[in-house]
C-alpha cells in the first residue's frame, strides 16, 4: 500500500496555483496596494501582541526578542559572501546608527505598553515632522516655508497629545516624540551611509547592533517568559521583520505617492484593534492631536516624494 506522504506537495501546489494565477494577473499597483495594506496590518498585530505581553514582560525584553529574531532573517542575505559586512570601513557610523535606532525602538515599545495602541502608532508617524529641522541641521538642506509651517502644525498636534500645561499631562507622549526624533536621526544616518554602503550591509549592522544594545537593559529587567509567551515573543520578531518587508516591497511596486497613505492606515487598524481587544477609546485631545500629526506628516511625506532627489 502506497504512502500518502508523497502526495502532500501536489496538494500544496493545488492550493497555491489559484493564488499564483490571481497574483500574476494583478497590476503592479494592485500588488503594491495589497502588500502595503497587509504589511501595515501585520505591524499593528505585532504591536497588539507587544501590548498584550507588556502586562507582565518589560518593554525592553519584548524589543530584545523583536530585534534578536529579526537578525536571523537578515543574516541569510550574506550566505553567498559571509564576510561582506565586515569589509566596511564605517564601523563607527554603523554603531551610531544602531545606537540611535535602538533608542528609538525602545521609546516606541515603551509607548506600546504604556499608551493607547492608536496613540502610540500615531506618535510613531510623527517622524517626518522631525526630519525638517534634522535635515536643516545635519544635511544642510533648504526647506520651503510651506514645509516649515506644516511641520510646526504637526508639532502642535504633539502638544495636544501631551497637554503639558494641564493636569492631564502625559509624559509618555514625550517618550513617543523622542522615539520619532530618533527615527528621523536614523534616516539621516542612512543617507550618509548609503553613499558608500550597500543596503544589505546597512540592514545587517542595524539588526546586529539593535540586538546587542537592547540586550543590555533587557538583562537588568529580565522576567522569564512562561508557556505561550515564548512562541508569542518569537512571533513578534517574525511579524516585525515580515511587516516591514511587505510595506517596503509594496512601495517599490507602485506609485509611492498613492501607496504611502495606505501605510498610515496603521493608526486606523490600531484604533479598531485597541477598542475591540483592549477596550481603548481615544479621547478628544488625542483625536485632535492625532489628526494634526497625521495630516502634517502625510503632507510632508507626499510633497517629499513629488520633489524627488535633489
Amino acid at each position: 500500500m502506497q504512502s500518502s506522504a508523497p502526495e502532500t506537495p501536489n496538494v500544496l501546489r493545488l492550493m497555491i496555483a489559484p493564488l499564483a494565477r490571481i497574483w500574476s494577473g494583478m497590476s503592479p499597483m494592485a500588488r503594491g496596494v495589497f502588500l502595503v495594506s497587509t504589511g501595515s496590518l501585520t505591524l499593528v498585530i505585532m504591536g497588539s501582541i507587544t501590548k498584550l505581553l507588556g502586562d507582565r514582560l518589560p518593554s525592553f525584553e519584548l524589543l530584545f526578542f523583536r530585534s534578536f529574531v529579526g537578525f536571523f532573517f537578515v543574516a541569510p542575505l550574506f550566505w553567498r559572501d559571509p564576510t561582506e559586512p565586515f569589509r566596511t570601513k564605517r564601523f563607527g557610523m554603523h554603531f551610531v546608527r544602531g545606537a540611535i535606532g535602538s533608542a528609538g525602538n525602545m521609546c516606541f515599545f515603551w509607548t506600546l505598553t504604556h499608551m493607547l495602541l492608536a496613540d502610540a502608532m500615531a506618535l510613531q508617524f510623527s517622524r517626518p515632522l522631525f526630519m525638517i529641522p534634522l535635515a536643516v541641521l545635519f544635511l544642510r538642506e533648504v526647506v520651503s516655508a510651506n514645509r516649515m509651517i506644516v511641520s510646526t502644525i504637526g508639532f502642535a498636534g504633539i502638544l495636544l497629545y501631551a497637554r503639558p500645561f494641564t493636569a492631564g499631562f502625559d509624559p509618555n507622549v514625550v517618550v513617543g516624540a523622542m522615539g520619532a526624533m530618533f527615527g528621523g536621526l536614523v534616516i539621516v544616518c542612512i543617507k550618509r551611509l548609503s553613499t558608500t554602503e550597500s543596503t544589505a550591509t546597512i540592514m545587517f549592522y542595524y539588526a546586529f547592533w539593535n540586538a546587542i544594545l537592547v540586550a543590555i537593559p533587557t538583562w537588568s529587567v529580565w522576567v522569564t517568559p512562561q508557556g505561550a509567551e515564548w512562541p508569542l515573543l518569537v512571533l513578534i520578531g517574525i511579524l516585525g521583520i515580515g511587516g516591514q518587508a511587505l510595506v517596503t516591497s509594496g512601495l517599490r511596486l507602485g506609485d509611492s505617492t498613492a501607496l504611502t497613505p495606505l501605510d498610515y492606515s496603521r493608526v486606523l487598524y490600531s484604533a479598531i484593534i485597541g477598542f475591540l481587544f483592549f477596550g481603548e477609546l481615544p479621547g478628544p485631545w488625542s483625536l485632535a492631536g492625532m489628526g494634526l500629526i497625521l495630516a502634517a506628516s502625510l503632507y510632508l511625506v507626499l510633497t517629499e516624494r513629488r520633489r524627488g532627489p535633489a
